[in-house]
Formats: structure tokens, sequence, C-alpha cells
């Protein structure tokens, strides 16, 4: 067996994987319609969710990956706030196989960063006047999936028949 790089197993060097920074790139929190916003709070709000991950190279083993989720609560027509956050890290990824580095890259890491970004957004949530927003845990895997099949359906759509 090898290592995909044509090495035997025995001699590959292991997995590095470190986290060599994490930060709000981007925030915005606007609750539009108060006072009269935190008066509508007796009806059961529609929340909206979206979720994406992005990431590049900074450096040869270097890859920033950010995690973006945007939400909006609504009652009514009533928008009783919004909120936009882009948490991102960098991560240090060595010895992964290259056929294994984009999933690992956009599963692993946003998997990481997402603890932080939601205690971001139950806190600004909770200062805005509203109980806390717990955003439910987030199927990374699911997500890659659903993104890699919607980009083979745009590259076959752009084939000429």
């Amino acid at each position: 067996m090898t290592n995909g790089n044509g090495a035997p197993l025995e001699n590959a060097a292991p997995p590095q994987f470190n986290v060599l920074a994490q930060y709000i790139k981007d925030f915005s929190f606007e609750n539009p319609n108060s006072p009269a916003s935190l008066a509508a709070q007796e009806k059961q709000p529609t929340i909206n969710i979206q979720i994406n991950v992005t990431a590049n190279a900074v450096a040869e083993h270097d890859f920033e990956v950010a995690l973006s989720i945007e939400g909006k609560a609504e009652t009514d027509n009533l928008v009783l706030f919004a909120f936009e956050l882009i948490y991102a890290g960098v991560f240090r990824i060595q010895n992964v196989p290259q056929d294994s580095m984009h999933p690992f890259i956009m599963i692993e890491c946003p998997r990481l960063l997402f603890p932080f970004a939601r205690e971001i957004i139950a806190t600004s949530v909770r200062s805005g006047g509203f109980p806390p927003l717990m955003l439910d845990p987030v199927d990374f895997v699911g997500l890659y999936r659903q993104n890699m099949a919607r980009q083979a359906e745009q590259q076959q759509q752009v084939k000429p028949s």
C-alpha cells in the first residue's frame, strides 16, 4: 500500500493540522424595527439561516477558511433582527494526501470554527434584546456534498451537448 504519493505507508509522515489564528473577519447585527421588534416577541418568529464555506491558500501549507453565516428573524412581516458573520481561521495542513485535501479543508476546518461563530451569534442576538439564538449543529459533510453536487450540475449545464 502507498500513501497516495507513491511512498509506502510506513515511511509516510503523519498528517499535521494546526490552527494558527481565528478571528471575526466581518460582522453585522441589525435590529431595524426596535423598539417595536422587542415588543413583538410573543409570537415564535420565522428564522432563516444560510451557511457557506470558502477557502483560499495563503502559503504553501496554510489556508484561510471562512465560515459565513447569515440569518434573519421575522414575524408578521416585521424583521426582528438580522445578522451576517464571517468567522475565519488560518490553518496549517501538512502530510494530507492531495486527493483528500479539499474535503479536509472544507469539512474539518469549518467544523472547528463553528462553535466559536455560534457563540458570537448567540451573544449578539441576546445583546440585541432577544433570547440567545442557539444554532443547531451543522453537518459539514452534507454541506460539502451538496456544494460538490451543485458544482457538478453547473458544469454539466455549461458543457455543449
